[in-house]
C-alpha cells in the first residue's frame, strides 16, 4: 500500500475470506465513547468467481463420475493470490471514508466521533472538556457534597440518643433472623438479651434484678 495506515488499534476486521458472501467490510470505533462506524461491503469478486468455479468442476465431473480436484485447486489458488492485494486496496478505501466521520486529536492524537469532538478547540472532549458541561456537572457535585455534610450532621444529633454501652444482639439465637439491634425478634418474637435501663437514674439493671443497682429504685 502506497499510503500510511491510520486507525491501527480501533477497527475490527470483519472481511469474509471464502464462500458466494466472500467481501471486505471494517468496522471504525471511537475511542471515547466506543461508537462504531461499519464501512459499506465491497464484495470479492475473486473469490465468488472461484467458488462458482468449483461448483461448476464438481457438477461437469460429478456427471462424468470423476473428481475435478486439481481445476478447484487452481481456481482457490487464483481467488487466494489476488485476495490480500484486493483486501488492502479495500482497506485503504474504508480509511479513507472512516476518516470522514472520525477526528483526530491533536493533543492525545486518538480519533474520536463527532460527538466526542470539541471543534472550537480542535482537540477532543477528554482534553478539553466542554466548559457548560463541566460546569454543570460540578455545580451538582457541590449540590451532592453539601446534602451529604447536612444529612451527616442530621445523623450525629440523631446519634446522641443512641447509647452504644446497651448489648445488642444482632442474630437471634432461636430463628438466626437478623434483629438489627431490636430488643425483640422480628423473625419468632424471642426476647432478646438486653440491659433494661432504670427509669431513675438510666443506669443498666441486670436481666433479672429487682432494684437498680446505681440508685435502688425498684425495677
Amino acid at each position: 500500500m502506497s499510503g500510511e495506515i491510520y486507525f491501527s488499534n480501533n477497527y475490527r476486521d470483519l472481511c469474509e475470506r471464502n464462500g458466494t458472501g466472500a467481501g471486505f467490510q471494517f468496522e471504525f470505533s471511537c475511542t471515547r465513547c466506543y461508537d462504531t462506524w461499519r464501512s459499506p461491503f465491497e464484495p470479492y469478486t475473486g473469490e465468488r468467481a472461484a467458488t462458482w468455479l468449483s461448483k461448476g468442476v464438481d457438477v461437469a465431473w460429478g456427471l462424468l463420475g470423476r473428481t475435478g480436484s486439481g481445476l478447484k485447486s487452481a481456481a482457490d489458488g487464483l481467488a487466494g493470490a489476488g485476495y490480500g492485494r484486493a483486501r488492502d486496496v479495500a482497506f485503504e478505501r474504508a480509511i479513507g471514508n472512516a476518516q470522514g466521520h472520525f477526528n483526530r486529536c491533536g493533543r492525545c492524537t486518538d480519533y474520536v466521533c463527532g460527538r466526542c469532538w470539541n471543534a472550537a478547540q480542535g482537540l477532543c472532549l477528554r482534553c478539553a472538556p466542554d466548559t457548560a458541561a463541566e460546569a454543570m456537572a460540578a455545580q451538582q457535585r457541590g449540590l451532592n457534597d453539601m446534602a451529604e455534610q447536612r444529612a451527616y450532621a442530621v445523623g450525629q444529633q440523631a446519634g446522641q440518643s443512641y447509647d452504644p454501652n446497651t448489648p445488642r444482639q444482632l442474630v437471634c439465637p432461636h430463628c438466626r433472623t437478623e434483629t438489627r439491634g431490636a430488643p425483640y425478634c422480628p423473625g419468632c418474637g424471642y426476647h432478646l438479651a438486653q440491659s433494661v435501663s432504670c427509669t431513675s437514674c438510666s443506669a443498666a439493671v441486670p436481666e433479672g434484678a429487682a432494684f437498680c443497682p446505681g440508685c435502688g429504685t425498684r425495677r
